[in-house]
Order: structure tokens, then sequence, then C-alpha cells
């Protein structure tokens, strides 16, 4: 009986991003090779300008490769069209960022309505969806609040179960405590941890330590490639004292 192989939901083949050209020429990543497998709670760490943030935004479906190839769930995201990439946008990625994007004059179920809409979902189960994703944030009490009468760990809590509603297979975070004093960032890490153990791939991009301790490992960028692949959060210290090592 042969055993099935479980194919990554994230894969980079030989990457490559380069804006502008020339003088201007920028190299944001080069010869990139990466694999997340679906089920993972892993961090993405390095110096600003290490190229982070343009894998980041490659990993959203939002930006593509000069060269090589971003598989997402299987598919080159490179021969798909626009709409394609919007479903997959809506569907199977969800985005927390630093800054929460609520709507402003709308209230948190109404914020969290919101990809439903653009979905396809009728009203009825919208508004039902999208109170249950608001508990299990923990916001059950909050549902009629606009973002002005909510804490930042409250908004945040908010943009989380946003991201969820459609029952994503990844949830991307994009420095998603930065902030958030210190008992907030562990409230949404918490949420983070629980949200993983439920089946949902956490990929989240983040410049504090002690925050991506408490990540299952650490891909680690420099100089827009990955220098390592696989690294222990327990051995963080080692690596932001500026004496990381390439792993395969």
């Amino acid at each position: 009986m042969s055993s099935s192989v479980i194919l990554p939901l994230i894969e980079f083949k030989h990457v490559t991003k380069i804006y502008g050209a020339g003088n201007t020429e920028v190299r944001a990543l080069w010869d990139v090779n990466m694999m997340i497998h679906p089920g993972e709670y892993c961090s993405i760490m390095g110096p600003s300008g290490s190229g982070k943030s343009t894998a980041m935004n490659m990993v959203g479906c939002l930006d593509q490769p000069t060269s090589g190839e971003y598989l997402f769930d299987g598919q080159n995201v490179a021969q798909l069209q626009q709409d394609e990439l919007a479903h997959i946008r809506n569907r199977k990625i969800g985005f927390v960022f630093q800054q929460f994007h609520l709507l402003t004059h709308l209230t948190a179920l109404e914020n969290v309505e919101q990809p439903m809409m653009y979905a396809g979902v009728l009203g009825k189960e919208r508004k039902e969806r999208a109170a249950d994703a608001l508990a299990q944030v923990g916001l059950s009490d909050r549902l009629n609040n606009r973002p002005n009468q909510l804490s930042g760990g409250q908004q945040q809590r908010v943009a989380i179960a946003r991201a969820i509603v459609n029952q994503p297979l990844l949830l991307l975070a994009d420095e998603p405590t930065g902030a958030l004093d210190t008992q907030t960032t562990q409230d949404v890490i918490d949420i983070f941890s629980k949200l993983n153990d439920s089946g949902i791939t956490v990929v989240m991009v983040t410049h504090e330590p002690d925050v991506a301790r408490l990540t299952n490992r650490v891909i680690w960028f420099r100089d827009g490639a990955v220098v390592n692949h696989n690294l222990n959060p327990a051995d963080l210290a080692s690596v932001t004292a500026g004496s990381a090592t390439s792993v395969a």
C-alpha cells in the first residue's frame, strides 16, 4: 500500500524578483527555494531589506516572480488569470496586517462580513459566519462596536476574524503585533496558535524574536536569499547576534 505524499501549500522554485533596470535595478529576491507544508506554523524573519516583505507579497499572490516559479496549493501563480488570483486571495488566503485596515464606519460584525460579500455569501449566512468568527477570537460581546470603540488589541482580533471568515487554507500575517503591547501581543499569538491547531497554515512575517519563538519554524532571509530554511526558534538569539549560518 503506497503512502500518500503531502504536497507543499507554498513552494518557491528558484524565485528571483528584480525591480527597476540599469542603475536603478534592485534585486529583492535571488534564486529563492522555499517550501511550507499544510498545517505548518512558521515565521519569516531577517534584517531590513532582506527580502522578507517581497517574499510575503509573493506568498499572498500580490506580486509575481521576475523568474522562477511560485506554486500555491499546487498551482503556478504566474499562469493564473486575474479573476483566479482574486479568488485565491479571497477564499484561500486570509491577510492580517500591522495596521488593522478596518472600515471605520462599519461595526465589527459588518467589517468581518466584507470578504463574504465579495464571495457572494448571502445576508443571513454572512451574519452567522461573521458572528462565529468573532466568537473564535473572543469578541462575541463586541459585534456592534465600531473600530473607534475598540482597543488596539480588539481591533486586531476583528481583523483576524475577518481574515478567517472564509475558512482559508493560509493565514498570512505581516507584523501583526507591531502596534500592540506585550500582553495584547500574547493574546493575539494565542489566537494564531489555536487557529493553527484547527488546521490553518499560519505564516507570519515579524521582526520580533519573542514573537517568532512562539512559532514552530523560522525561515531566515538575508540579502534577498534564504540563508536558513529550518531555524529552531530556540536558536534565534545566535542569529540576531549576527551569527546566522546557511542551512539547506
